[in-house]
C-alpha cells in the first residue's frame, strides 16, 4: 500500500474542493482550501521525498499552464488527468507526464465506449493509461460517474468490467464520489470491492480523515490498494493528517 500524492488544479491554482460540487457553471462549488504555493512547489516536494505516481488533476479549463509547470518540476513522476483525449494525449506525455488519467472521453453520453478506450490505449500504450473509475453507490452496485461527477454512467464496477478494462490500461484511480472532500470517513465497501475484483494496481480516494482510515484501507484492501489524501492533509489545510507521516508509505 502506497501513498499517492495529489495536485488538484482549479482556475490555475492548487485547491481542495468537494468534487461532487464541481458543476459546469461553478455556481455550487464548495472549496475547502486554496494554496498560496505554486503547482511546482508541490511537485518538487513530492520529487524530493521520492513519492512517485501522484496525480495532477485539471478541474475544468484554464489549468493547462499550471499543469505543465507541475510536470516540468517532476518529469515522469506524476500522472495527469482532466480532459484527456486522443487530440492532446501525446502533448501531455511530451510535457513529462508519466501516465494519462482518463474518464469522460470513454463515456460519451454516459455510455461506456470500448472503441474509444481501444483507440486511446493503442495510441499511447496500455502502460501509459490510467482509468479513473470514480463512482457512486446505487442499489447493490457502484456505477462510474463522469462529466465532473455530475452524471452516472452505465458502467457497473464488478469482476467482469474490471477484467475487460484491465486489457487496455495499467492501473485504476477510484474516488468515492459521495465521500470525496468531506473528511467524514472512507467507503470501506468500495475499498473491499477494489481488493476483491481489481486485477491491476488501484488507488482509492475519498473521505480519508485520519490515520485510522488509512489503517482500515490497508486492512480491508489487503495491503494492495494505494490511497491519496486531499483536504485532511496538513499541506492542504487539514488538521488530522501530517504529510511527513504519510511519506513512510512509499
Amino acid at each position: 500500500m502506497r501513498f499517492r500524492p495529489c495536485i488538484d488544479l482549479h482556475e490555475g491554482k492548487v485547491k481542495q474542493i468537494i468534487g461532487s460540487s464541481l458543476d459546469e457553471q461553478g455556481q455550487s462549488l464548495q472549496t475547502n482550501f486554496v494554496s498560496g504555493h505554486t503547482p511546482a512547489y508541490f511537485a518538487e516536494l513530492y520529487r524530493r521525498d521520492g513519492l512517485s505516481g501522484g496525480h495532477v488533476i485539471m478541474l475544468g479549463a484554464g489549468n493547462e499552464a499550471a499543469a505543465a509547470e507541475a510536470l516540468a518540476a517532476y518529469p515522469q513522476g506524476l500522472q495527469i488527468g482532466g480532459g484527456i483525449n486522443p487530440d492532446n494525449a501525446l502533448f501531455w506525455l511530451q510535457k513529462g507526464a508519466a501516465k494519462l488519467i482518463v474518464t469522460s472521453y470513454i463515456f460519451p453520453d454516459q455510455d461506456f465506449s470500448l472503441p474509444r478506450l481501444q483507440e486511446l490505449s493503442a495510441l499511447i500504450g496500455p502502460d501509459k493509461l490510467v482509468l479513473d473509475l470514480s463512482c457512486c453507490h446505487r442499489g447493490d452496485y457502484y456505477y462510474v460517474a463522469s462529466n465532473r461527477w455530475q452524471s452516472l454512467t452505465s458502467l457497473r464496477l464488478d469482476a467482469e468490467s474490471f477484467s475487460k478494462l484491465a486489457r487496455y490500461c495499467s492501473e485504476f484511480l477510484v474516488h468515492a464520489v459521495e465521500a470525496e472532500g468531506k473528511q467524514a470517513g472512507i467507503d470501506l465497501q468500495l475499498v473491499e470491492t477494489l481488493a476483491e475484483y481489481c486485477p491491476l494496481p488501484a488507488t482509492y480516494a475519498g473521505g480519508i480523515a485520519d490515520m485510522q482510515d488509512i489503517v482500515q484501507i490497508g486492512k480491508v484492501g489487503k495491503g494492495r490498494i494505494d490511497f491519496t489524501v486531499g483536504s485532511a492533509l496538513d499541506i492542504f489545510g487539514g488538521k488530522l493528517l501530517k504529510y511527513d507521516d504519510l511519506k513512510a508509505f512509499r
